[in-house]
């Protein structure tokens, strides 16, 4: 009797030091951070370095040798599957946002000095006009692997392609069979499963706008199986000779940065991709054309962050976005 008594003290013993831990990998990416979190001991840093630079030459405007960078000097590409699966969700959100969410807005976002390529100096209504006429995401298509498109027309899907990437990360994840994750890519997210240190679904915070670079949280949440983006105005934005503020989203209709009252949208979906997609063109829609495009898209879960016509800030959460 004694010799189990004895046995089941060590055992007792043996599960308080063998704690259980995630392994956390961070690094710099697509100009900004990223942070997984995982339940497992494997490190996959080399894995994770190999599929960022897949994303990057298939989509990073900021390389020259990318394949985007190649399509937009028209040079003939063959495209490959991460490019198709981008280029397909981009069409998708196009028609349903009625080309609001437009990735063939990228010379005219160069031309506001808010993309890769610099500003154009004296920038006045004839160059946007002119611009603009190479805009418009149903004048490309895809045909045998490449991608057709008039001369002048710039492709850009930096508001699409860092949700695809946190994708990426959560799938390999997946086939490693790790069940419990948090992908982090400059505050792009994707969740599965629990946070296994705290026995609780991951707990993220939503910034509040703070004009002055200061960092604080609206609100945290609890996430589990579903991705998040947060797309706000109130760090990246230009101020004209009265004061009013424009966003760095560039209306699609119009070729002018948005004037929005919108600070900060938080979706959360299916996948990091659509959510990050959806954040950027919500910027530019509005709170009562987001209001009516939800009505047809349940699966959407958005939260807004705004100033009223008194500069107070107010939110609004929508489609049953989670509370604190």
């Amino acid at each position: 009797m004694k010799q189990v008594f004895y046995f089941v003290i060590l055992l007792l013993f043996a599960s308080c030091g063998n704690k259980i831990q995630n392994s956390k990998l961070s690094g710099s990416i697509f100009g900004t951070f990223y942070e997984v979190t995982y339940s497992s001991e494997k490190d996959y840093s080399k894995q994770f370095d190999s599929l960022f630079q897949i994303v990057n030459k298939s989509m990073s405007t900021y390389q020259q040798d990318s394949d985007i960078s190649k399509i937009n000097r028209n040079e003939d590409v063959f495209i490959d599957e991460h490019f198709k699966k981008v280029f397909e969700a981009s069409r998708q959100i196009y028609e349903e946002t009625n080309a609001v969410f437009d990735p063939t807005l990228g010379a005219v976002v160069n031309a506001w000095d808010f993309g890769p390529e610099g500003k154009i100096i004296n920038l006045d209504s004839l160059k946007i006009d002119s611009l603009m006429l190479s805009v418009g995401f149903n004048k490309i298509s895809l045909k045998d692997d490449k991608i057709i498109k008039p001369e002048g027309t710039f492709l850009d899907f930096n508001a699409i392609a860092k949700g695809y990437a946190v994708d990426m990360i959560g799938h390999f994840l997946e086939s490693k069979n790790i069940e419990n994750y948090l992908v982090n890519i400059g505050g792009e997210l994707t969740s599965k499963g629990i946070n296994i240190e705290k026995k609780s679904g991951w707990k993220v915070g939503i910034e509040h706008p703070n004009f002055d670079g200061s960092q604080s949280f609206e609100k945290v949440i609890e996430m589990k199986n579903e991705s998040m983006a947060t797309s706000g105005t109130y760090r990246k934005f230009k101020l004209d000779s009265d004061g009013n503020r424009y966003a760095h989203i560039i209306d699609a209709k119009t070729g002018y940065p948005s004037k929005t009252n919108l600070l900060s949208i938080s979706v959360i979906a299916n996948d990091c991709m659509t959510a990050d997609a959806y954040a950027t063109a919500f910027q530019a829609m509005g709170i009562e054309k987001i209001k009516a495009l939800l009505t047809e898209h349940s699966e959407l879960k958005v939260f807004l962050i705004f100033e009223n016509d008194q500069k107070e800030f107010e939110t609004l959460a929508l489609n049953g976005f989670p509370e604190n």
